[in-house]
């Protein structure tokens, strides 16, 4: 076990900020596992990787939403003689609209990835990531601080990813682990598109570069900080749910209710 080498496991890397993310740390040196459903976009990416002169990582097409997906993947770094220095959870999608009127099972399934595989995989590693001395970055939201009407679901799972984060980063830092909760805004991915959501219904200001939030988030993790929110405008809507009363942020997001199509 102490023979293998370390290496960055990063999930949900094969396009948007899971690539940046990649791309990010494999730039900084490190040493790349990447996982994600679609074998061929893993694979350009690692080919794209090897071309700027850096190691090629290893491609694990595997999907996260099956139960025997953490067995999966620790296999196959044991076999490659890898283990997690640092782990990236960045798997997740999100959905548009009301709650009860969309698919009951789509809903659970997103819970299941942003939920339930984010939390066997921070825990699954935890020994390897303490002998490599490294952490977690756990891909949140901005959506992590409040109520979403309109994404109700998706908002939830990650408020649970920051609380989660949080409660992680205390209980492993004795043990020399840091845990970071990476809350972005919206971000130009295919994020939009799987959620169903249109051109113009996030503020463009708020908006970062897929690349801007993995620099930052990637900064935030080796500093050791809990949180980071990329960008000034996304880091005071993050404040207001601690600044206005409950009932009135909810209503202020009750607003996006009137954009959705009937």
């Amino acid at each position: 076990m102490a023979s293998r080498k370390p290496v960055t496991l990063i999930t949900g890397a094969s396009a948007g900020i899971g690539a940046a993310l990649a791309e990010e740390f494999s730039d900084h040196g490190h040493a790349l596992a990447l996982v994600a459903r679609r074998a061929p976009e893993l694979k350009a990416l690692a080919d794209r990787i090897e071309e700027r002169g850096r190691m090629r990582p290893l491609v694990l097409a595997i999907d996260l939403t099956r139960r025997d997906a953490a067995d999966r993947i620790g296999e196959a770094l044991g076999e490659a003689g890898l283990e997690p220095q640092y782990l990236v959870n960045n798997a997740g999608f999100g959905l548009l609209g009301r709650a009860a009127e969309r698919d009951r099972a789509e809903q659970l399934a997103m819970v299941d990835l942003n939920v339930r595989a984010l939390t066997e995989l921070s825990l699954r590693f935890v020994e390897a990531l303490e002998r490599q001395r490294g952490g977690i970055l756990n891909v949140a939201s901005i959506a992590s601080f409040m109520p979403g009407p309109g994404m109700a679901v998706y908002h939830a799972t990650k408020a649970y990813v920051l609380s989660f984060s949080e409660a992680l980063h205390r209980e492993l830092q004795p043990r020399g682990v840091r845990v970071t909760a990476l809350c972005p805004g919206p971000v130009a991915t295919e994020f939009q598109a799987r959620a169903g959501i249109p051109e113009g219904y996030m503020p463009r200001i708020l908006a970062r570069s897929a690349q801007r939030v993995a620099r930052d988030g990637y900064a935030g993790l080796m500093r050791g900080a809990r949180i980071v929110v990329p960008g000034s405008g996304n880091r005071l809507v993050a404040l207001l749910p601690r600044l206005l009363p409950r009932a009135l942020m909810l209503a202020f997001m009750r607003s996006n209710l009137r954009k959705l199509p009937r």
